[in-house]
């Protein structure tokens, strides 16, 4: 789930000056929500983005769909003792059944490395992102610490040998980047959502260039990964998207009760080790590669634009200042 509102400011459209020229009707923004650099926040909310029009699934039908996935996940939590010992395979074909069992066909086009220090990195939509990115590789989520508080599923998270960072202490930073080299440099894969919040699948943020340190650290690979969510015509849908004041109750019921959605993974090509001097630019290659094809409008980061699904359209505006610096040598380590 996206990270709670500090606050919101408004902020001018990018495309007003375009429209006027054109002659088409300006769509105004919606506000972007202030975020600190520890905690990134969307502006996508669940009744400004989110669009659940369309075929729905009887109520019973979807209740059964709620029920397969409740069962599927049960049985994953009775087999976490047995850890590493469980074929990568099997993993990634469950991982499949509970997307599927939700009532969403998966498509997965490329593969990643089936062994091997990883660092899987993707755009975050959904809660469904994680066993799609499950279905690709099996690998350690990086988690928020928040999580851990949550009944049942924070215990579920923790067993699962997911590594946790909290993004109230900033000074701890560096000690996550540690542990993620760690599990890289023993040949685990490690899932992360580098965008550090949940988009709604129109607009996307930028990569946040911490965890990217520790695949230069351990010398692995990173794997870029673009999800996106479809009506089955191939149009894109929000109806998955899990963001802002979204509870994950009302997610899921949204999710079970879509007909005919389709979720994609399409796997990049990896980044190799020490093809990139450093974490910003390992970051922006993936971020590249990830986010191709987003209707973003590249500026420079100081004042970098952003699209903003509104309903009936996009348009870019400008997101949170993040302040052009060059790098010093070494480059301080910042989220």
């Amino acid at each position: 789930m996206s990270t709670p509102s500090l606050g919101a400011v408004g902020v001018p459209t990018a495309t007003a000056a375009k429209a006027q020229a054109t002659g088409a009707p300006a769509v105004p923004a919606h506000p972007v929500e202030v975020a600190t650099l520890w905690r990134p926040s969307a502006p996508c909310t669940p009744h400004g983005c989110v669009d659940a029009t369309g075929p729905a699934r009887a109520v019973p039908l979807a209740a059964l769909r709620i029920a397969a996935v409740l069962l599927l996940l049960i049985v994953g939590f009775l087999l976490t003792p047995l850890g590493g010992r469980i074929p990568g395979a099997l993993v990634r074909h469950w991982s499949r059944w509970v997307v599927r069992a939700a009532g969403v066909r998966v498509r997965i086009d490329g593969r990643a490395a089936s062994d091997g220090g990883l660092l899987l990195v993707a755009n975050h939509v959904s809660w469904l992102d994680i066993p799609l990115l499950a279905a690709v590789r099996p690998a350690r989520m990086l988690a928020k610490s928040e999580i851990r508080d949550w009944p049942v599923a924070g215990w579920m998270t923790a067993r699962s040998g997911a590594l946790f960072i909290d993004r109230d202490r900033i000074r701890a930073l560096p000690e996550t980047v540690a542990r993620i080299a760690e599990a890289l440099r023993a040949g685990e894969a490690v899932a992360v959502f580098p965008e550090g919040s949940t988009w709604c699948g129109r607009a996307q943020g930028y990569f946040r260039r911490a965890a990217f340190q520790a695949a230069l650290d351990a010398g692995v690979p990173v794997q870029p990964v673009r999800l996106r969510y479809r009506a089955a015509q191939g149009t894109p849908s929000t109806a998955a998207a899990f963001v802002g004041a979204d509870a994950l109750l009302t997610s899921v019921w949204r999710v079970v009760r879509a007909r005919e959605l389709v979720a994609e993974a399409d796997v990049r090509e990896p980044i190799a080790p020490g093809s990139r001097p450093d974490r910003r630019s390992l970051a922006r290659a993936a971020e590249v590669s990830a986010l191709l094809g987003a209707c973003q409008v590249q500026v420079p980061r100081q004042s970098r634009a952003v699209a903003l699904p509104v309903k009936g359209g996009i348009q870019a505006v400008p997101a949170v200042a993040e302040e052009a610096q060059p790098a010093p040598s070494p480059e301080p380590l910042t989220a």
